[in-house]
């Protein structure tokens, strides 16, 4: 049994990776993850993109893929 741990993604990133990474660990399609983000951030008034920049500091970046 393998643990999964969420990690900024080095390979499906746009930015920083946050929204490739959340892909790689929920095993969604990235794409799928950055139109829920744009839309949630649309929908908050850009609390979405104060979230982003969080989570940019707060989850590692993946050492190998």
């Amino acid at each position: 049994m393998s643990v999964r741990s969420l990690r900024r993604s080095m390979v499906n990133r746009q930015i920083g990776g946050v929204c490739g990474g959340l892909a790689e660990y929920l095993d969604l399609d990235p794409t799928v993850v950055r139109v829920g983000y744009v839309l949630a951030s649309v929908f908050t008034v850009s609390a979405g993109m104060f979230v982003y920049f969080i989570l940019w500091m707060v989850i590692p970046e993946r050492e190998y893929y």
